[in-house]
């Protein structure tokens, strides 16, 4: 694996890692100047800059299969390398580039690998007819072995409700908020996990500020804990009665879908971009930005607990039907028929 050396690395403990120092590009370079040269058919030299560690890098390596992550730019600037390319979308990446530049961007790139179906329609959308072919569809597997069930049987005490992530807007943390006005603190207890960033001692943001506002406000009990690692989060869903995901944005999917599924915890998620591929059959999908629906979904799962279990281990069977050997069996049809006579090995 071929990491830029700032990239939060405890992650990664199962690879054999190689560091590159990306070179420091400035924000207005990468936010407007690149964007314009690529709509006037410019190649976009701030990425080539940026990336040109990571391609020299590369260049020493033997010929190989690289699969680039959410780094459109990458094909083109390993077109000369012994190097056969996929580019793997987590995330919507083309808003900036012009349909031609998109064209010709990833005309080397072997495939496309996009998480979902909802995200393949988007990049088809963008990456020109000569490049639709090569999208395809490989959805985020789970560990199963690391995130499992509790065992020792109710909680006890308020049905606690955890939302894990990013709390930025796009996220929806205050519709989570926002549903619990009708609950008593006896009924319900909220768990935010995470900050804005990956930060734990990152000052608060405007958002992060206002949704403590919210909280204080709230009949229900509401903690907050920061950002933290994730050999925490098996322990941290395991001790929650509910995941909720109540995304606004349209999300191309989510580990923390599927770790909270593994975990058989239900699962309440917003009908939203990639989510409802993810969450599977036994997730519960709400309306984004609808408090009153969220409520009475929680509601329905606090006076049922039965139920409640019966959806958490119909999630825990979705999982494991869906972890990474699956994701990666998958992976391994999409790459040896994109590169063929290439065959892709095992990832251990």
């Amino acid at each position: 694996m071929v990491v830029e050396r700032s990239t939060f690395q405890p992650r990664y403990e199962s690879a054999d890692v190689i560091e590159y120092a990306g070179r420091h590009v400035p924000a207005p370079v990468r936010q407007f100047i690149d964007p314009a040269l690529g709509r006037l058919a410019v190649p976009r030299f701030g990425t080539a800059e940026y990336f040109a560690p990571l391609v020299a890098a590369l260049r020493a390596q033997p010929p190989s299969i690289v699969l680039a992550h959410n780094a459109p730019q990458l094909p083109w600037l390993l077109r000369n390398t012994p190097h056969r390319v996929v580019l793997y979308a987590h995330n919507e990446l083309l808003r900036t580039y012009s349909r031609p530049e998109a064209t010709r961007a990833l005309r080397p790139a072997d495939g496309i690998v996009c998480v979902s179906r909802d995200l393949a329609e988007r990049t088809r959308a963008a990456v020109g007819t000569e490049n639709e072919a090569k999208v395809h569809v490989v959805g985020n597997g789970v560990d199963t072995a690391r995130f499992t069930p509790r065992m020792e049987g109710p909680r006890g005490g308020p049905m606690r409700v955890m939302f894990v992530g990013r709390v930025v807007p796009e996220k929806g943390v205050d519709t989570l908020l926002r549903s619990a006005a009708g609950f008593a603190r006896s009924e319900l207890e909220i768990v935010v996990v995470g900050s804005a960033g990956f930060d734990s001692a990152a000052p608060l943001t405007d958002y992060e500020t206002g949704l403590r506002a919210l909280a204080a406000r709230s009949n229900a009990r509401v903690e907050f804990r920061s950002f933290v690692d994730r050999t925490e989060l098996p322990e941290l869903l395991r001790s929650a009665d509910v995941l909720c995901v109540p995304s606004r944005w349209p999300e191309p999917s989510g580990l923390t879908l599927g770790e909270g599924l593994a975990s058989g915890v239900p699962v309440v998620a917003s009908r939203v971009g990639g989510i409802p591929e993810a969450a599977g059959p036994a997730s519960l999908l709400v309306t984004p930005d609808d408090p009153a629906e969220l409520a009475a979904t929680f509601r329905r799962l606090l006076e049922h607990p039965e139920r409640r279990r019966e959806i958490g281990w119909a999630g825990r069977r979705w999982a494991e039907a869906h972890d990474w050997s699956w994701a990666w069996g998958r992976l391994r049809e999409v790459l040896d028929a994109a590169v063929p006579g290439f065959h892709a090995g095992s990832p251990d």
